[in-house]
């Protein structure tokens, strides 16, 4: 079966479409501009009507008509007053469209953005998916921009020249029309050869700013390792590719001007000398040639400014169709209708023969039972890469199962509602996350109406209230998304602060105190012991000795369970628990 490719031409039909269905919505502003446009066009081709006048009406020295002349200075300073209204009108229309359109482009994007699989977030750069809501979007809203001022004002203008010039000499006008569509010709060729150009430079710049973000954000460990020449070498190289998209695509863009203007100097030349003879056999006045010239001139440029429009909306919509593929990725699976919304969780969970693998080419956990009773503590071991952190994955339902089922309360997951399935779970994870914001703001994230009480004592049971006290603002510090001076250990402490807050019925912690002192990291645990009490709880550790109290030790090695059972048990059975645990104090021994 053949793959079916598709056409860029197709790609723009489908890309203007979807733009255009967004527009559609502020119609109200769209007539008003088209309304104003004529009205600027009108009034615009109006005034070399009375300036040809006001030529005619001066016959030789000392015989001009002043008070006729007077007349006409009035009525085209009344035009141009009008023009400037009418004008300013359709700017501010254009301006409503264009900026309401991105603006609804962008809460599309963002709502998507929290909707889709933990999978496409995992699959794609931060800087890649951050370069399409911005960048791409603001590339689209100038061309939207341009668009909308200078299109419609062009196709109007032509008309109504077109109009103009028939009412003054059709012969004349037979001379304009039939050499025009030169024009047309070499702008449409241009134009086609622009748009891959721009579609390219578009996906390169996203690259750019995804390299650019992933190094800022990881500078300590580039300059660590002394990486920095690899880095610049990979940034040269996708500069040096930006270069050329970038150099080619304004070179097509750019040849679209000079060429119509050429086309449009001959119609200037063919009116002036057809012209020309019509005065000169009486056919024609002097100022209505002069009111004709003014007429090829202005029917003409908006050739080359169509043109224009034309290069920088196939970079708008290079853009908007990378804009595009992001709002319609396929979102997370969709709750059923009849969703539980669960409440008075007993903690009891359940994994059925689940069978899951992130790659279908690579499998990972397979055949996976397990059954935990109410207030079980369970601990999750073994070696990195065994599927200890997936098996989190799938409880929270960051992923779905391949097949089985996973049960909490005897509720299969699928049929509960995410948010309350992850209400009913407290999560600590290694990697550490704070919002901008304040020290308290971050600690009740899960707890909005918190009191101060509360959070104070959840930051005591964290053991964070120490270093809390000691800010300059204590818990109304405003700190940045990576946690501005805070160490890791603060930052984790912090985390565990949430937990301790909301005191849900299970709790998931993934090497909750990798990045804390062992002095504090004893009392954690104690705080810990406290909090599971009569909870729920799965524990990922690599350091066995903060396991040893679990209920279950689940043994993890290449996505299956090869041992379970309590510290005891699985020592004295002497198998790879054993061996594992054992490994860490010959290692420490060895080290001393």
């Amino acid at each position: 079966m053949q793959n079916h490719i598709v056409k860029p031409k197709e790609v723009q039909k489908k890309t203007i479409s979807k733009v255009l269905k967004r527009i559609k919505k502020y119609w109200l502003y769209i007539i008003l501009s088209i309304i104003s446009a004529a009205v600027t066009v009108a009034s615009t081709l109006y005034v070399p009507i009375l300036i040809g006048r006001a030529i005619d009406s001066i016959i030789k020295p000392g015989q001009v008509e002043f008070d006729f002349v007077f007349n006409i200075l009035l009525q085209i300073a009344i035009v141009i007053g009008i023009t400037a209204i009418s004008q300013w009108v359709m700017n501010i229309s254009n301006n409503k469209i264009a900026y309401n359109v991105i603006r609804d482009l962008r809460e599309e994007a963002f709502k998507k953005i929290e909707i889709l699989p933990l999978k496409y977030i995992d699959g794609h750069s931060y800087g890649e998916i951050v370069s399409r809501v911005v960048a791409d979007v603001d590339q689209f809203a100038d061309g939207l921009l341009m668009g909308f001022t200078q299109l419609f004002t062009g196709v109007i203008t032509i008309l109504g020249t077109l109009g103009f010039m028939l009412t003054i000499n059709g012969g004349i006008t037979a001379v304009v029309v039939c050499i025009t569509p030169v024009s047309l010709f070499v702008a449409s060729y241009i134009a086609k050869k622009t748009f891959k150009m721009f579609k390219l430079q578009s996906e390169t710049r996203g690259e750019q700013t995804a390299l650019i973000d992933e190094m800022i954000e990881n500078q300590k460990v580039v300059q660590a390792f002394g990486h920095e020449p690899e880095t610049e070498e990979k940034f040269d190289e996708i500069n040096s590719r930006l270069q050329k998209y970038s150099l080619r695509a304004i070179f097509f863009s750019s040849i679209t001007n000079p060429a119509t203007r050429f086309v449009n100097s001959i119609v200037y030349a063919g009116v002036g000398i057809t012209g020309a003879f019509a005065v000169v056999s009486g056919s024609l006045s002097v100022g209505q040639l002069s009111c004709f010239l003014s007429y090829a001139n202005q029917y003409t440029k908006p050739f080359n400014e169509i043109s224009g429009v034309i290069t920088e909306l196939q970079n708008a919509l290079a853009c908007a169709n990378r804009i595009f593929e992001l709002i319609e990725e396929e979102p997370q699976t969709a709750e059923p209708n009849n969703a539980i919304n669960m409440e008075n969780v007993n903690g009891i969970v359940e994994l059925n023969d689940v069978y899951f693998s992130y790659n279908p080419d690579y499998k990972l956990i397979e055949n996976f039972n397990l059954h935990v009773k109410k207030g079980q503590r369970v601990a999750i071991v073994g070696p990195t890469g065994c599927g200890k952190t997936t098996i989190i994955n799938l409880l929270m339902r960051f992923y779905d199962v391949s097949s089985g089922e996973i049960n909490v309360s005897g509720k299969n997951i699928k049929e509960i509602t995410r948010n309350s399935l992850r209400k009913s779970y407290g999560m600590v994870l290694q990697d550490t996350w704070l919002k901008t914001g304040t020290i308290r703001d971050n600690i009740v994230m899960g707890k909005p109406n918190a009191t101060d009480k509360e959070v104070i004592e959840a930051a005591k049971a964290s053991h964070a209230h120490s270093f809390i006290k000691r800010l300059k603002d204590g818990y109304n510090t405003f700190i940045s998304e990576d946690g501005g001076n805070l160490s890791q250990g603060q930052k984790q402490l912090l985390c565990i602060a949430r937990v301790m807050l909301c005191l849900p019925p299970m709790l998931i912690l993934d090497e909750a105190t990798s990045s804390i002192d062992t002095r504090t990291e004893i009392k954690i645990q104690e705080a810990f012991a406290k909090m599971m009490k009569g909870r729920t709880s799965f524990i990922v550790a690599h350091r066995l000795s903060t396991i040893e109290s679990a209920d279950i030790i689940l043994v993890m090695k290449d996505g299956n369970i090869i041992e379970k059972g309590d510290h005891k048990s699985l020592i004295q059975e002497n198998g790879f628990y054993s061996k594992l645990y054992n490994s860490q104090f010959a290692y420490a021994t060895h080290i001393r």
